[in-house]
């Protein structure tokens, strides 16, 4: 990425997938856009983590915004062939970044008052893992579903980088997210009309390290919120540390 609009961190992330059918996920994504599948399946996952330091290119670190997000997506291909994510909400507890980001970025992002406690040493290479996680969202967005997710997550097991075509990397490795206009509507955030379309927007960030999770998943109706069933199946989770993160801006599929 040449440039970018906004830079961050992404801290104590969780990813937790379930594997679902891909006809139930293709008829909730916008036109032009498809279901990605591996093993079999296309995959619905609740990823949680801490965005620190969100801020304008040229703006120091100690100025950026750091507020929780919680997101339910899946993953698709745009009908230009690129790779990447459908987000189906972006729960997030900051008054001034949710609607920035639904004017920036178009986006379905939510307010939503948020606990997370975060206690432990962060991972290392050896020893034992002290790092937990408990991550409670209430959404408190006017107009939209109520949603809540209550988790409790931290590493297991030993760190390693998703191997080139395996599910890990399906998962957690992906640069890409699409948009249709209407997913946050024009005329309520800016007053007119849009034009329609599609949209996508880049992300730049070292590949992930990552750990098996360990998850107790107490609670959520994230599935139900946006139209899906609970999956009944355990999810597959995972733990990572974080990553510098750097943002493009949103652009119009040729």
């Amino acid at each position: 990425m040449q440039r970018h609009y906004l830079s961050m961190d992404w801290r104590d992330a969780l990813f937790a997938h379930w594997p679902v059918d891909a006809a139930a996920v293709e008829e909730r994504l916008p036109t032009g856009i498809t279901p990605r599948t591996k093993a079999g399946s296309a995959w619905l996952g609740v990823v949680a983590f801490v965005m620190e330091d969100i801020r304008p290119r040229g703006v120091p670190r100690p100025l950026g915004l750091t507020f929780g997000e919680a997101n339910l997506r899946t993953y698709v291909e745009g009908p230009d062939g690129g790779e990447g994510i459908y987000f189906y909400n972006l729960d997030a507890a900051d008054r001034i970044g949710v609607p920035v980001a639904r004017r920036l970025y178009q986006l379905p992002y939510y307010r939503a008052h948020m606990d997370i406690d975060r206690s432990g040493a962060l991972p290392g290479d050896t020893g034992p893992h002290e790092r937990s996680v408990a991550f409670v969202s209430h959404r408190t967005h006017p107009g939209v579903p109520d949603a809540h997710l209550d988790v409790t997550y931290g590493p297991t097991g030993g760190r390693f980088r998703p191997e080139q075509g395996s599910l890990e990397q399906f998962l957690v490795e992906n640069y890409r997210f699409y948009l249709a206009e209407g997913d946050v509507s024009a005329e309520d955030e800016a007053g007119q009309e849009g034009s329609g379309g599609l949209f996508y927007g880049d992300v730049a960030h070292p590949p992930w390290d990552v750990y098996e999770a360990d998850l107790d998943l107490r609670s959520t109706d994230f599935f139900e919120a946006n139209g899906f069933e609970r999956p009944d199946a355990e999810p597959l989770a995972h733990y990572s540390p974080g990553v510098p993160v750097k943002a493009d801006r949103v652009r119009r599929v040729d």
